[in-house]
């Protein structure tokens, strides 16, 4: 389950990737958009107020985040981004921080840019920082004798996503123009767990569905100090989270 209070905590920082994506997309009049993986729905709004004469399409695989698009006005329906096929009239797919999710999402990028109509426009960006201090300690944690047998198969793959050297050759490979680059975010958060705030509310999903609730007291009791003496807190109180973010941005030749 996706908890949309706490995945909105980090707003800010969170949609300045989407927005940088967005930028680089050059369509003018799409007949369809869609958002692959639209979460609550704040970041859809983007889209409609972009493009609003476009047929607007959103999906996401939690019926929680569904809920609050729709409290949004957002015409969101649940389903898994694996499952979707675009339509013969999209023309602009937006996939936002979500193949991470999609195992094997590669040949699924492949068979949609297939389908997708000439001059058709698909951007996606994905976290890239699965090597990083925040990944590395959750993964050591979770394999633990005391967390083992819960947690073993619960955690993603060490790499879940391709570099963007691999992204930009698929979308190449499929006859698209590319337009693919890496970004570092040095982003600067507050309070006294924030980076563990923060990936409670995305990377450690899949253990709190594994846990019981005293068990994911228990993990983040552990969990949250070794987090804090990898991102420690600057002279002015603040925590800086390194997070490096990969961007592709692809066009359908006409």
């Amino acid at each position: 389950m996706w908890d949309p209070a706490q995945y909105l905590a980090f707003s800010d920082h969170r949609a300045r990737p989407f927005h940088e994506l967005v930028a680089r997309i050059g369509a003018f009049e799409p007949r369809a958009v869609v958002d692959l993986g639209c979460g609550p729905g704040n970041l859809t709004a983007v889209l409609a107020d972009r493009w609003p004469r476009a047929r607007l399409e959103a999906l996401d695989s939690s019926a929680e985040m569904v809920e609050e698009a729709r409290r949004r006005g957002i015409p969101a329906e649940v389903m898994d981004v694996a499952g979707w096929r675009p339509k013969p009239d999209t023309d602009v797919v937006v996939c936002n921080a979500v193949l991470q999710w999609v195992p094997g999402h590669a040949d699924l990028l492949r068979a949609w840019l297939d389908e997708l109509p000439s001059g058709a426009w698909f951007a996606w960006q994905v976290p890239g920082n699965f090597d990083a201090p925040s990944h590395v300690i959750l993964r050591e944690l979770a394999t633990t004798p005391r967390w083992n047998d819960s947690l073993g198969s619960a955690l993603r793959d060490e790499q879940p996503v391709h570099t963007a050297h691999e992204y930009a050759c698929l979308l190449a490979e499929a006859g698209w123009h590319a337009d693919v680059w890496e970004t570092t975010y040095q982003q600067r958060l507050s309070g006294d767990d924030p980076v563990l705030d923060w990936v409670v509310g995305t990377a450690l999903r899949p253990v709190r569905a594994a846990l019981s609730d005293g068990d994911w007291a228990a993990f983040l009791t552990e969990l949250a100090p070794r987090l804090r003496a990898a991102y420690p807190q600057s002279a002015d109180g603040s925590t800086w989270f390194p997070f490096r973010r990969i961007f592709a941005v692809g066009q359908k030749p006409a």
